[in-house]
């Protein structure tokens, strides 16, 4: 509850509770603080954006600090702030060769429904997307507001700041109306951008890393060591001067996974389709976001040469995809039966030693 304060956190402001904007509660350092409606006082994203700036302003001098500051934007419901409401009303989703597609060969949970999407909710999909695109309008100025009191502190030139995301997102790629769950690139795939002492400006790093590798290269930036126990690597040593890493991470295997939800009652005005799904949506033509059985594993292994995934689903057929990105770099067409069974065995070998795998053993199945 709003009481616990987790180990190690000097200053602590969590969010009770999923992504909201409006009418939430918060645990500051152990106290349960409740906020509503109003716009000028209570929208969360400019909340987290105070209070990062104030813990700033009340740093003292020369002692090494951490924050995190996790927005819920641009997460459903998407709410945007209300000076932004009215902004990028021309803004419309990139039309990518997957996007709004009728599908072939893919994953049942995937082709479920109309395939391509009625018109009707292409357009609702693009003021989801704009509405999206508006709450980021307010992270924009938590960043401005956070690196300007970082300057003003003179604490600029000696800190890292790293800009990720947890998740990628679709929005009617392969006729899927929105959601997170599916491991093909619109959904894997996260921005990150670093800036901080010895970064070149404007470098572009083009190596393979992860979200695991995030934990163990602030430990190395901080001056500390970093335990063999981790999965993840360490990418400091290409930050600060682009230098090579003491682990060659230029082709690398990457575990994905997803351990799929489902509901044992149907979705009401969805009855038709049953249970087993959830967070299913009568707006947008019942198109779930996920199921029981929409569970899986996938190797993703990039490099020189190798831009591939491979993934078993969790069912009665354990039914299969393959993606080589050299060649089909928007994942249209699933290659999985083209696959001889050498490489299929190679594939499955490499899979079956990620998920087993623990520590610095993870670090070079390649």
């Amino acid at each position: 509850g709003p009481a616990h304060v987790p180990p190690g956190w000097s200053s602590w402001v969590g969010l009770r509770g999923n992504s909201v904007y409006y009418n939430y509660s918060l645990s500051v350092n152990g106290t349960s603080v409740y906020h509503g409606d109003d716009p000028d006082k209570d929208y969360l994203t400019n909340i987290i954006k105070d209070e990062g700036v104030k813990f700033i302003k009340d740093l003292p001098e020369d002692v090494p600090f951490f924050m995190m500051l996790s927005t819920p934007s641009s997460h459903s419901p998407d709410t945007p702030e209300p000076k932004y409401e009215n902004s990028l009303n021309s803004s419309t989703i990139p039309n990518t060769p997957n996007f709004n597609i009728a599908n072939e060969n893919k994953n049942w949970f995937v082709m479920q429904g109309e395939q391509p999407l009625r018109q009707e909710v292409v357009d609702k999909i693009q003021e989801i997307y704009r509405n999206r695109l508006r709450t980021l309008l307010s992270v924009d100025d938590l960043v401005e507001s956070v690196i300007s009191k970082l300057e003003e502190r003179g604490f600029l030139d000696n800190t890292y700041v790293f800009f990720t995301s947890d998740h990628g997102y679709h929005l009617g790629q392969f006729s899927m109306p929105r959601d997170k769950r599916e491991p093909y690139e619109f959904d894997i795939r996260v921005p990150l951008l670093v800036r901080g002492p010895g970064i070149s400006e404007g470098a572009e790093i083009s190596d393979v890393v992860t979200n695991i590798d995030l934990a163990p290269t602030f430990l190395e930036l901080a001056g500390l060591e970093v335990p063999q126990n981790m999965d993840g690597i360490s990418f400091k040593s290409y930050l600060v001067n682009c230098a090579k890493p003491s682990v060659n991470i230029f082709e690398r295997s990457i575990l994905i996974q997803h351990s799929g939800e489902g509901r044992e009652y149907p979705t009401p005005d969805c009855e038709y389709l049953g249970t087993g799904m959830i967070y299913c949506i009568p707006d947008l033509d019942c198109k779930c976001q996920d199921a029981f059985n929409n569970t899986y594993n996938c190797v993703r292994t990039l490099g020189m040469e190798k831009n591939e995934i491979y993934c078993i689903w969790n069912e009665y057929d354990n039914f299969e995809e393959y993606y080589d990105l050299n060649t089909d770099p928007f994942q249209i067409t699933n290659s999985a039966s083209d696959l001889t069974e050498d490489q299929r065995s190679t594939l499955q070998q490499k899979l079956a030693s990620l998920m087993g795998c623990s520590g610095s053993s993870c670090q070079n199945i390649n």
